[in-house]
Parts: structure tokens; sequence; C-alpha cells
């Protein structure tokens, strides 16, 4: 897990929006104390409401711009991660991407409404050619967005996320830590829920994790 090994300033920037993630799903577990409550955060997703998201326009993998709004009217399952990454980007795409598979094989005409998407947080090597073979690996319906530093630092306050550069003995050989925020927003491009790719206590659960996010994009999509 060395790719997210976090050094002391990347901690003290990353506390906020820890702190709004673990408040937005401490919320969420108390409104399940009661039935009307309960009921009201099935309906809303863990964070309705939430301040995250924000127009953009970066590049996609075929080098072609890409604004937020060009998604208005899909819901937009959205990662940031990168492709040098070791070990858990890939994994998390991995799972996200075989579960919108598996909701695309039982609800196709639900599925088509989604827009899955990678926003990288290393945008000095992750070009749109970069991006194009490795957003491929994972589902033809993947797409990957880059952009200048100042564009990617810009989207990832928007949406609540914090990263930083580890170098690891070159100009050219780092690595990115960055938190894990899988969000899904709905057709407006508000925020519903976090995306459930957390590790799991076994190995079996691991397995399982494809079935969660069907399921979980199953509750959501209308």
């Amino acid at each position: 897990m060395a790719g997210h090994v976090m050094n002391k300033a990347f901690i003290l920037a990353v506390l906020p929006a820890l702190a709004l993630l673990a408040l937005l799903a401490l919320l969420a577990a108390c409104d399940m104390g009661s039935g009307d409550n309960a009921s009201s955060a099935s309906l809303q997703g863990d964070l309705a409401g939430a301040r995250i998201g924000g127009a953009f326009t970066l590049t996609d993998q075929d080098g072609k711009p890409a604004a937020w709004d060009d998604f208005k009217g899909r819901y937009r399952l959205v990662y940031f991660g990168y492709t040098y990454c070791p070990d858990v980007c890939p994994v998390d795409l991995q799972k996200i991407m075989q579960g919108f598979a598996r909701f695309e094989k039982r609800a196709p005409e639900r599925a088509a409404k989604v827009q899955p998407m990678l926003i990288s947080v290393d945008p000095v090597r992750d070009t749109p050619a970069v991006l194009k073979t490795y957003v491929a690996a994972f589902h033809p319906r993947l797409i990957g967005l880059t952009g200048s530093p100042e564009q990617i630092a810009a989207v990832a306050k928007d949406f609540a996320v914090v990263y930083g550069r580890e170098d690891a003995g070159g100009a050219s050989d780092y690595l990115v830590s960055h938190s894990r925020t899988p969000y899904l927003f709905d057709p407006a491009g508000k925020p519903i829920a976090l995306v459930p790719v957390d590790n799991p206590a076994t190995a079996d659960e691991d397995e399982g994790a494809p079935d969660k996010v069907a399921a979980f994009l199953d509750q959501w999509v209308k």
C-alpha cells in the first residue's frame, strides 16, 4: 500500500474532508434510528444536501474538452485517482466497474443513464493517451478526465478531494496520496451517496463488492 502512505502534511490537509465525510456518515447513521428518518435517509442518500461538486471543463481521453454540464440529465459515477497508482485505485475501479457491468446487464436502460468517470489527480503524467489505454481496461463506458495542475486542483477542491505528491527518488518517480471518494451524482449534478467500495473485513466480502456496487446503483438510479 506504498502509494497511499500519508505524510504528516497530507494528513493535516486531508482532515477537513475526512471530518466532513465522517460527519455525513454519522448523520446518516443517526437518521436510521427511527422509522420516519430512516425512510427519509433511504430516499435521499447520505450525501443529500452536501456541497460537493461543481462545474468544470477538463480534457477527456480522446483529447477533447469535457464539461461537467455535458452530462446533465445523466447520473455521474465519479472516482478520483491516477493511472500510476500501484494498489488502491485499480482495485477500487475494478470493483466499481464490475458492479456497473452487472447493473448494466440487469437493467440496461437505467445503466445507460449513468456516466462513469475517472478524474486524474496526477495530470502531469496522466495525458489523454495514457488515460485512454487505462480506462479501456476497466469498461468501455468509463471515461478519463485530466487537465492542467491548476484545473485539477480546482476540481478536487470543489469535490472535497485532497491529494499530495510524495517524491520517491526522482523527478518523474513519485506517488500521489489522495482521499478515496467515489461519488454518485444525480442527473442534476447533485451528490447522492458514496459508492460502497471500502475495504471489507474479509476476503469473501471483498469478492462480493461488485454485487454491492450493483445493488447500490439499482437502489439509486431510476
